[in-house]
């Protein structure tokens, strides 16, 4: 039985997998540049028996790892990029930061080395049984703020792919089956003329004026935007730090997010005119930059249906008690708020339900029923560009306390405990027995590749991101 074969081959090699984990947890990188991960990553690859293509796309930390050249085709995402701001020891209950200021708060390590566990363990039943069929991997750097895999889209990477899988570490057990706001990145940057700023003010030309004003004029546009559009910003350069120098320069980086790739471009276009308005009035220069951007997550029923059955025949596992109690400290760590909005974050990965199961307890203990809905998860991910060019599915499963935020240092602590291995390779049994059934039945194929296809007649698709920008670590 497929079951059985996915369970005990992931069983047999859990170390290999974990181990994984515990590098690229071990070795944090910010999008880009992955260099050591992604090398890791696609030697092991190497080792497993894949034959892998770096460079994909013409990223140098992006791969492609493929076993089999035939009918049908599965791929598997995986990511590896950290985030800057969240270094943190592991396995405490307590804030205690890292000296490199970099870790894995949203759990990619986890994700890059489960959706790898799914692929070796697909690649294996196609070996032990001669079939036909091909899997691939793909290493996609980049996810946090760098959208790597909509410039893998562009690129052609997932050309000839009949249907993708991956998932996302949570507090929860769920198909991911919400779709996704689409969004822009763009830097903005203003040039003036410095002077003394008591002697001579009158001759300099504030670019931290301009980058104020503007931020001052997005404020006031956020009344007159659609409810679900979303606009952040960060400023990225204030010109320095002598407040009796008129600041030459400045620059401040915005996220324009909203359910639609229309929706975006055209509240991007407003933004740019209060832009250039800010220039005017404080006579400086005026670039924009382009930076990265990704559309809105297309669920595929079909698929879901077969991920969640083998979501199901995976099942879960009772915590042990010490996982328990290490998690009722993790959930006291919590602020009331974060505690108050434990729902929200599950309902965000799909959940469905009143929360009742988890009364008395601090780890979820069950997954979630599948119910299709049209709501929107109020973030974005670059797996939606994939989800526009092959028929694509998710789910998460739980590997951390009930409440944790994602880009926390409590996400990041619980990374590589027991737990979190133990959700990392339940996902990757889901995905590698969904991968099977596609592998080995052309109905269930045919039926996941038939919804595509009738979406994408009446939905052609565009790369968002303009064919002039690449990527780009953040400056």
């Amino acid at each position: 039985m497929p079951n059985n074969f996915a369970k005990a081959y992931l069983e047999e090699n859990k170390g290999v997998f974990e181990g994984i984990s515990e590098y690229v947890y071990g070795h944090p990188e910010t999008r880009f540049e992955e260099y050591s991960c992604a090398e890791f990553l696609a030697t092991e690859c190497e080792k497993a028996g894949f034959h892998v293509e770096r460079n994909a796309g013409n990223m140098e930390t992006a791969f492609v790892a493929t076993f089999g050249s035939a009918y049908p085709v599965i791929g598997f995402l995986g990511e590896f990029d950290a985030l800057s701001g969240l270094g943190q020891v592991p396995n405490k209950t307590s804030f205690e930061p890292t000296e490199l200021d970099v870790g894995h708060g949203c759990g990619h390590n986890l994700l890059g080395a489960g959706a790898f566990a799914a692929a070796c363990a697909a690649k294996k039943y196609l070996e032990e049984h001669k079939l036909p069929g091909t899997v691939k991997f793909f290493g996609c750097p980049g996810e946090e703020g760098g959208s790597g895999k909509t410039f893998m889209v562009r690129a052609g990477v997932f050309a000839g792919v009949d249907a993708a899988l991956t998932w996302h570490p949570s507090p929860g057990n769920s198909i991911m089956s919400l779709t996704s706001l689409a969004n822009y990145q763009i830097y903005f940057r203003f040039k003036g003329l410095s002077s003394h700023a008591a002697n001579s003010p009158h001759l300099g030309r504030s670019a931290l004026d301009a980058v104020e004003l503007m931020n001052v004029g997005v404020n006031y546009l956020r009344e007159h935007i659609i409810q679900e559009a979303r606009i952040h910003y960060a400023i990225t350069n204030t010109g320095g730090n002598s407040p009796n120098v008129v600041q030459a320069n400045a620059e401040v980086l915005y996220l324009i997010r909203a359910p639609k790739v229309q929706q975006v471009d055209e509240i991007y276009r407003r933004v740019c005119k209060i832009a250039e308005g800010a220039a005017l009035m404080t006579e400086t220069e005026l670039s924009i930059e382009f930076d990265k951007a990704c559309s809105n997550y297309i669920p595929n029923r079909s698929l879901e249906k077969v991920l969640y059955e083998s979501f199901l025949e995976a099942g879960i596992e009772k915590p042990a008690v010490e996982e328990s109690e290490f998690a009722q400290k993790i959930w006291s760590s919590l602020s009331e708020g974060e505690k108050e909005s434990y729902l929200e974050i599950l309902k965000g990965f799909g959940y469905k339900g009143d929360g009742k199961e988890f009364e008395g307890k601090y780890l979820a203990e069950t997954i979630s029923p599948y119910e299709p809905s049209d709501e929107i998860f109020a973030g974005s991910t670059d797996v939606s560009d994939v989800s526009w060019v092959v028929p694509t599915a998710q789910l998460t499963a739980s590997t951390s306390a009930l409440g944790t935020p994602l880009h926390t240092w409590q996400m990041t602590t619980q990374g590589i405990s027991s737990y979190a291995h133990k959700g990392m390779l339940r996902a990757a049994e889901a995905m590698a027995l969904t991968a099977i059934k596609l592998l080995t039945d052309k109905v269930v194929l045919d039926s996941v590749k038939h919804e595509f296809n009738e979406f994408r007649k009446a939905n052609p698709y565009t790369c968002p991101i303009p064919e002039d920008v690449k990527p780009s670590t953040l400056k």
